[in-house]
């Protein structure tokens, strides 16, 4: 696993300084599309609201739904990132690429160390994963921008191919598993809230 893992990381890592144009894409997956992926989730439920509810009518009955995708969304990924993560992280403190090796070709500067698993694919992948419950379709919109901005943090030089799967599976067992627990929790404090029927 150690030679695939580096020899992989090479070969993302090599796309760094190859060309201005892909440097640019690598940094913009790295700063930039996470937030595009946090103001997209936070549109769904924006678009149930007034004034844009008056734009967007057919989105108002998801008023609900939407706002409960966002909350059940943020509540895994956060989670996935502050909990698992870092506990992980506390017993397991794994070197960065630039750490290990030389002539990384570091397109963002960071500490080292706290490499597995990478924190942001924990954080964003379980937002996908929530997604792809509510909505499957958009849900790969979610999936793609995950991975790309996780594979750009290779291409970068601050995380092995490694860290990215390893995050990508708890930022998505997370996810799956918080939308599971709080959509039961939610249902009964639902069906506790129902007006009962009266019996004569």
């Amino acid at each position: 696993m150690n030679v695939l893992d580096t020899t992989l990381f090479q070969w993302l890592n090599s796309w760094a300084f190859w060309r201005s144009w892909m440097d640019t894409l690598i940094v913009f997956g790295v700063a930039f599309l996470g937030y595009l992926m946090l103001a997209a989730l936070f549109a769904f439920g924006m678009a149930t609201l007034a004034p844009f509810s008056a734009i967007f009518p057919s989105f108002r009955p998801f008023r609900r739904k939407n706002w409960e995708m966002v909350f059940t969304a943020l509540a895994s990924a956060l989670v996935a990132r502050f909990g698992v993560a870092e506990l992980i992280r506390f017993f397991y403190d794994r070197p960065r690429p630039f750490e290990a090796l030389s002539g990384v070709h570091q397109l963002i500067f960071r500490d080292g160390g706290g490499s597995f698993p990478s924190g942001h694919a924990t954080f964003y992948f379980a937002i996908a994963a929530v997604v792809s419950r509510y909505y499957p379709k958009a849900s790969i919109i979610f999936y793609l921008a995950a991975l790309n901005l996780s594979v750009a943090r290779v291409q970068a030089g601050v995380h092995w191919p490694s860290d990215i799967i390893g995050g990508a599976a708890i930022g998505i067992v997370v996810g799956l598993l918080t939308y599971l627990i709080l959509s039961k929790l939610l249902a009964r404090r639902n069906k506790a809230s129902a007006p009962q029927a009266v019996r004569y």
